[in-house]
């Protein structure tokens, strides 16, 4: 199977385990703020926005490195539906936090479609810069290269597993900052990966997914900290 094949039948697989996850968190009746799922304008402008977010930055991201060509970026994509639903919620005069749902469906689908990343080889252009480290890998151009999209997949796998920790512990703090936890937990250790990744600068050092994941990592924690107190939950174990 190509390396094309690979990363679309793993974005096939992605978007199972964000469904599969979504279908488990939303088994923790009343613990979370008011859904979306029924407000299909608030679905689209979410769909239109990660798509619009996806292709721009990442067509933007190879124009930076010399490149030819369109591409789509998760990250563009997490910051385009940002953006989409903040300006939705503000002209709808929406005012609660409607994130929650979707962090372990986030991460999760992170983490699985990384992996056909990586498994696209060097068309993907995702990959790292070259190094001498014992787990660097070859993609095709006889140069070991580091795994950059394994780190994040790993990065993400941890970050779930520590949410799904403190959602059957019934954290109402995780859980109702759930969402900003985890786009700032992206943006962070997206932010650190960026530094071994052969993408062309836009400012300093700094390349356009370091801006993003600096901006999004601010909006974070200026959601967290603004956020009211959680409420209480009562103590039933997650089924």
């Amino acid at each position: 199977m190509s390396g094309a094949a690979l990363h679309a039948l793993f974005d096939l697989v992605a978007w199972a385990a964000a469904a599969a996850a979504v279908y488990w968190v939303t088994r923790v009746r009343g613990r979370f703020p008011a859904s979306p799922a029924g407000d299909w304008h608030y679905i689209g402008m979410l769909i239109f926005g990660a798509g619009v977010g996806a292709v721009l930055s990442g067509s933007a991201n190879l124009w930076l490195s010399h490149q030819s060509g369109f591409a789509r970026s998760i990250e563009g994509a997490i910051a385009g539906g940002i953006l989409a639903i903040e300006l939705y919620k503000r002209f709808a005069g929406i005012t609660v936090r409607t994130g929650a749902r979707f962090a372990l469906p986030l991460a999760v689908g992170i983490a699985v479609g990384r992996i056909g990343c990586y498994l696209a080889g060097l068309d993907d252009f995702t990959y790292g810069t070259p190094t001498s480290l014992p787990w660097g890998h070859d993609f095709g151009d006889g140069i070991l290269r580091h795994p950059v999209q394994l780190y994040e997949s790993l990065a993400m796998t941890a970050f779930a597993a520590v949410y799904v920790v403190r959602l059957r512990a019934n954290d109402a703090f995780v859980i109702e900052n759930g969402f900003y936890l985890a786009v700032g937990y992206y943006a962070l250790q997206r932010f650190l990966w960026e530094f071994i990744k052969p993408y062309g600068t836009l400012i300093g050092p700094f390349n356009l997914f370091h801006i993003l994941s600096m901006l999004i990592l601010l909006y974070a924690i200026v959601m967290i900290a603004t956020a009211p107190a959680p409420r209480p939950f009562d103590d039933r174990a997650l089924a």
